[in-house]
């Protein structure tokens, strides 16, 4: 069972870091759930409320910042309520529509069409789309180092 629970432990590491990268992918919360796949397969024990509160405060903040972080990089650039919706829906859809780089055209294409639809001119539009990319890559970098702060943090109280 130690070495079920441990393959699907690094499994779900790496989905969640994957995730970090690709927005398909539950990233943080899979590797949330490599802590209850440690605790149910192999023990609970190592964790205690220290562990799970900065966890869990981790996981709020990457899922808050997720959608601050990029709305930022929109309104940092002059943006609407619109273009944040078209950045967000280009993030979700972008990469299914344009695969490849639909993860960096889609907000870049729903954050101008946004702004597009706010009655801005072409050149805000474009200004703002940067901004959503921006606020992508802002975002990835943030998902990065958080995801792998967790992970550290278990091995650290596992070890």
């Amino acid at each position: 069972m130690d070495i079920a629970g441990w393959i699907l432990v690094i499994v779900l590491f790496a989905v969640g870091m994957a995730g970090a990268i690709f927005p398909i992918l539950p990233g943080v919360l899979a590797i949330y759930a490599a802590f209850f796949v440690y605790g149910f397969f192999i023990s609970f024990a190592p964790f205690g409320w220290v562990f799970w509160t900065l966890q869990t405060l981790i996981l709020a903040a990457l899922i808050i910042a997720d959608y601050a972080v990029n709305a930022w990089g929109v309104k940092r650039y002059g943006g609407s309520r619109e273009s944040v919706v078209g950045s967000t829906v280009g993030v979700i859809i972008g990469p299914f529509v344009i695969p490849g780089v639909g993860l960096i055209l889609g907000p870049f294409l729903g954050a101008m069409l946004g702004e597009l639809l706010a009655r801005s001119d072409l050149n805000k539009s474009l200004k703002v789309g940067f901004g959503s990319v921006v606020g992508l890559f802002t975002s990835t970098v943030v998902k990065i180092v958080l995801q792998a702060v967790m992970i550290i943090l278990f091995v650290i109280w596992v070890v």
